[in-house]
């Protein structure tokens, strides 16, 4: 599965009110509405309505198609908001993360590692497996964890000190989480990149990470694999 594919969706374009009541009676509607249609339903004059349509059509969250009619006379201007048009009102991605993370880190009697192993399940899932018996070296399996850690917006680099190799994470694309919920977040940048390397069958692991050693940064370090058998994850908790 391709990162790009979880991304939260960009943030929608101020509506503003009126434009917003008139989007969120297209979604509802289940079918496309005419000009009067839609007035009614929203309590303004038609002329405002077509004002507010003809705009939501040009920025791309409405689509306008012409009745088929077969009885004389001139065929409406229906109104149909696209599939792909953000529900009106706007999400709220960081609040949903935020009563989840608070919930983990409150109610399980082990967050660190229930976290860790769901950020092991994810990493495996995102990893871009070789093929049967193609067995990747040190440095080829940390490209590819350098890799996948970019496209989910940690700006990672590689680097060898004192003759260990760390991910140095520049980016952290959950900050509000870490910095309220570190135990659990951190956890689960922990286990992506453990179960990353571990469905490539790499032969390095992911064996701790160090949070905002400084304000922007955070050091994952690598070892190699101690026990590598058939790609399972046989991890004791490191957190």
């Amino acid at each position: 599965m391709a990162v790009s594919d979880l991304r939260d969706p960009g943030p929608a374009p101020a509506l503003g009110e009126s434009r917003s009541r008139v989007l969120a009676v297209l979604q509802d509607a289940g079918g496309p509405l005419a000009v009067r249609e839609v007035a009614e339903r929203v309590r303004l004059h038609p002329n405002t309505v077509r004002f507010h349509l003809d705009t939501l059509v040009e920025t791309g969250a409405a689509e306008r198609t012409v009745e088929e009619r077969r009885l004389p006379g001139r065929p409406r201007i229906l109104y149909a908001a696209r599939p792909t048009s953000t529900p009106a009102g706007g999400r709220r991605y960081l609040f949903l993360a935020k009563i989840l993370a608070s919930y983990l880190a409150a109610e399980t009697p082990r967050p660190r590692e229930a976290a860790r192993r769901a950020g092991v399940a994810w990493g495996r899932y995102l990893a871009d497996k070789p093929p049967p018996f193609r067995r990747l070296d040190a440095g080829r399996a940390t490209e590819q964890l350098v890799r996948g850690l970019d496209d989910i917006g940690f700006a990672p680099e590689a680097v060898v000190a004192e003759g260990e190799t760390q991910i140095l994470l520049r980016h952290c694309p959950f900050r509000e989480i870490a910095e309220e919920y570190g135990e659990v977040a951190c956890s689960i940048h922990l286990g992506l990149m453990q179960g990353l390397l571990t469905e490539i069958r790499a032969p390095v692991d992911a064996t701790g990470l160090d949070p905002f050693v400084e304000p922007n940064l955070c050091v994952a370090r690598l070892a190699t694999r101690q026990h590598h058998e058939g790609g399972r994850d046989q991890r004791s908790p490191d957190r």
